[in-house]
């Protein structure tokens, strides 16, 4: 058992803020996190060898910290009782006791079923950045990144720096949407410096707007099923035309879904908006449960900035500095706003949402095709009828496709929140 008076769940770029921020109140503070090192996604390998010295400052702070204590590779399973949650570590598990909670629990990489997207060789964009980050060979391998957003570039210098090579930069968004954005980066000079940055690393890949996948397609030539040997080429719809690339990989994502389950289980309020649900916080970062914040991603996406600047409200706050959070509405409402044209920009277009056939899979881990899951009105009906959202992933990655195919949410998040040994669920310190 252990217990802090602030504990933060999360240690990307919100979470670490968060602490950082609670932590110089002397309060005892204690992260929990499920990756290895702390950094989340954005700041995946460790904060320490990152570019970014916001990252490297961050973590030598708290490194320096008598009253922090991190919890790598741990997972959060439930909440036996109010202010505690029950964890999994490697090895074992305990109860966590707290006095104020702020999620920091990040987003995930938003993925959307077209025919071929099970065929071994497809990868989300950022899942493939990932692996690549953590050793994953992509030397020499041709690859083709497409979807939506930012992220597809940041992507495509990430492969490209560990030998990858990159066939195409395929972004649905239209064209003159991508220049109102582009210039309106004159707003914000941090980011028109990192899109200049990512220009030069990109330089000589075609980058195809107002284009998207329509199937990848495997040896024979044909859309892939799920019984295809290896993704061999993807066709693309760029333009009015229609075009076949060949490729070893296709890294290809449609933006980021918060992760909000954690939230939920406790009772937090959510809201959604254009196939994105978050969760609802006042000026403070504070939910509707008391002494339970949130910040980052799990209030809406908006990027590395936000996320940081949401962090250090949250951490002030829940450490009883209110008067000091004041001075950071500003960039937070600044912030917000980049977040608001980002979503503007690369609104999925609606052929998007029409790319899946009745024979191709939509949840992945219990196999259910659109065909079976489009005659359902509810998401509680597909599941009950065809395991739908019932897998290891527990609807994380077919939960975000159906409510944009079909309109349809969870209606709540069922215990443990992450797949758990048994030996976990009973295990427990005593008081």
């Amino acid at each position: 058992m252990k217990r802090y008076e602030i504990l933060v769940i999360g240690a990307g770029p919100a979470g670490l803020a968060a602490a950082q921020a609670a932590a110089a109140s002397g309060r005892t503070v204690g992260i929990i996190d499920d990756n290895p090192q702390a950094g989340g996604q954005i700041w995946r390998g460790g904060p320490a060898g990152q570019s970014d010295a916001r990252a490297r400052a961050l973590w030598l702070s708290l490194q320096d910290a008598p009253n922090v204590e991190l919890l790598s590779q741990t997972r959060v399973l439930y909440a036996p009782a109010a202010q505690q949650l029950q964890v999994q570590t490697a090895s074992s598990a305990m109860t966590v006791h707290y006095e104020r909670l702020i999620l920091a629990t990040g987003a995930r990489e938003r993925l959307l079923p077209f025919p071929g997207w099970t065929l071994p060789g497809v990868t989300g964009a950022g899942g493939l950045q990932a692996l690549s980050k953590g050793g994953y060979p992509v030397a020499g391998k041709r690859v083709v990144v497409a979807g939506t957003g930012p992220l597809l570039l940041a992507v495509a210098a990430t492969l490209r720096a560990r030998g990858a090579q990159i066939i195409a930069i395929v972004e649905q968004a239209p064209l003159p949407a991508l220049a109102r954005f582009g210039a309106g980066l004159l707003a914000t000079p941090s980011k028109a410096a990192q899109a200049l940055q990512l220009a030069r690393q990109l330089r000589g890949i075609p980058y195809w707007s107002d284009s998207y996948v329509r199937a990848a397609l495997d040896t024979s030539g044909a859309a892939a099923t799920v019984t295809a040997p290896q993704l061999r080429a993807v066709r693309i719809q760029k333009g009015s035309s229609t075009i076949t690339l060949e490729c070893d990989y296709l890294a290809c994502g449609y933006g980021l879904l918060p992760n909000v389950e954690l939230a939920q289980a406790l009772g937090a309020a959510t809201h959604s908006r254009n196939g994105q649900t978050a969760v609802t916080i006042d000026s403070w970062q504070q939910t509707r449960v008391s002494n339970v914040y949130c910040a980052g991603e799990g209030t809406g996406v908006g990027g590395v900035d936000l996320a940081l600047v949401e962090g250090r409200i949250a951490g002030l706050a829940a450490s009883g500095a209110v008067a000091e959070t004041a001075t950071l509405f500003h960039q937070r409402t600044r912030w917000r706003k980049f977040a608001s044209r980002l979503e503007h920009t690369f609104a999925l277009r609606p052929e998007i949402l029409a790319l899946a056939e009745d024979n191709t899979i939509v949840c992945r881990c219990e196999d259910v095709c659109h065909g079976e899951l489009k005659t359902h009105s509810s998401w509680r009906s597909a599941k009950l009828h065809t395991r739908c959202g019932m897998g290891p992933c527990q609807g994380r990655i077919c939960g975000g496709a159906t409510e944009l195919l079909y309109g349809w949410r969870p209606a709540a998040v069922r215990s443990p929140i992450v797949p758990a040994r048994v030996a976990s669920m009973i295990e427990s310190a005593p008081d």
